[in-house]
């Protein structure tokens, strides 16, 4: 699916409902926090299962909590702490978009995720083992 070139609203909405699952990946971005943002001179990333995140829009604004799963499909995360009581009583995670989040603590376990932050910072010149060395000493 081509990215429409149009400023219709309606044409940025159709192509939006409609994305690909490897371009959803893309919308699932949120910004890091301004301690991450020194740490490894980037602003933003996809948030991943694993991550620890602050909600700072909504009715969760102010809950740290780890994203417990990530769903392309609905552009939703869901964290630890945000839920909801059903009228059966049980508990469910509130699906909350990713721009009114911001990343506290990344998963580094992936080394799919390594790699898109070196790739990143290579773009700026700079490596990430240079950043990990720095923040030791």
């Amino acid at each position: 699916m081509k990215r429409p070139t149009s400023k219709k609203p309606s044409k940025q909405r159709y192509f939006y409902y409609n994305a690909p699952l490897h371009i959803r990946r893309k919308f699932m971005t949120a910004p890091l926090s301004k301690e991450l943002r020194e740490k490894y001179k980037i602003r933003n990333l996809p948030v991943r299962k694993g991550d620890v995140v602050e909600i700072v829009r909504g009715d969760f604004a102010g809950i740290k909590g780890e994203v417990v799963d990530v769903d392309y499909k609905r552009v939703r995360i869901y964290v630890k702490g945000a839920t909801i009581r059903k009228a059966d009583g049980t508990e469910v995670y509130y699906p909350i978009h990713p721009s009114k989040v911001v990343i506290v603590k990344l998963n580094l376990e992936d080394e799919w995720r390594k790699k898109v932050i070196e790739r990143k910072l290579k773009a700026k010149g700079l490596k990430l083992e240079e950043i990990e060395k720095e923040v030791k000493t």
